[in-house]
């Protein structure tokens, strides 16, 4: 039976996990993915446009705060080694608005640096123009779009593409997090052997 944590809880000790949200992120896709990354050794930063705290959407009303870390304005992707999306309708339809979140996103993408968005989250990765020959999952109401960024989208409960974990709803989660964590890890492993191999 696959584990539903890493058989090592301290797999991503050293590393750094931004997660990009603003208010309306759906509750358990910031919350659950936030607390796997912890318990696997992780430093969390949560980065928002605002300062002070965000507010979740639980089911169909607002749900609780989380406080904010970083603004997106101070936040320094090269500080990160991942980046985590949690969905939400009115979250990424918010941050797609705003010219420095995308950018954000899409340095991950530059830096090939692993990448987990889940439900309408890939919202942010069309809008940063990074699904080209990806292929995803996400909420159904996304396909048509993400085909027409280019990107392959399936409906299954994760699909990972070089790095890019993606899944489509809530109950995903618990694949969802096992495959990112794995994903944070292997990327981290081929960074040091890709610096290693440019270096001798």
């Amino acid at each position: 039976m696959e584990p539903t944590m890493p058989a090592n809880p301290a797999t991503l000790r050293g590393k750094t996990i931004a997660i990009l949200a603003t208010d309306g992120f759906e509750q358990s896709e910031l919350i659950e993915p936030r607390k796997a990354l912890d318990q696997a050794g992780a430093k969390t930063v949560v980065i928002s446009p605002k300062p002070g705290s965000i507010r979740g959407w639980k089911s169909k009303d607002w749900g609780d705060e989380v406080a904010v870390d970083l603004t997106v304005n101070d936040a320094d992707p090269d500080d990160f080694d991942a980046l985590m999306l949690p969905g939400g309708v009115m979250n990424p339809d918010q941050l797609r608005t705003n010219p420095k979140a995308v950018s954000f996103v899409r340095s991950f993408f530059d830096n090939e640096k692993p990448v987990a968005a889940i439900c309408h989250a890939p919202i942010m990765l069309i809008e940063a123009n990074v699904l080209h020959d990806r292929h995803v999952t996400s909420w159904p109401s996304l396909q048509t779009d993400i085909r027409n960024a280019g990107g392959r989208w399936s409906d299954q409960e994760v699909v990972v593409d070089r790095g890019l974990v993606t899944s489509r709803k809530p109950d995903d989660i618990p694949a969802f997090n096992r495959k990112m964590i794995e994903e944070i890890a292997e990327g981290a492993a081929s960074a040091r052997t890709d610096r290693s191999t440019v270096e001798s």
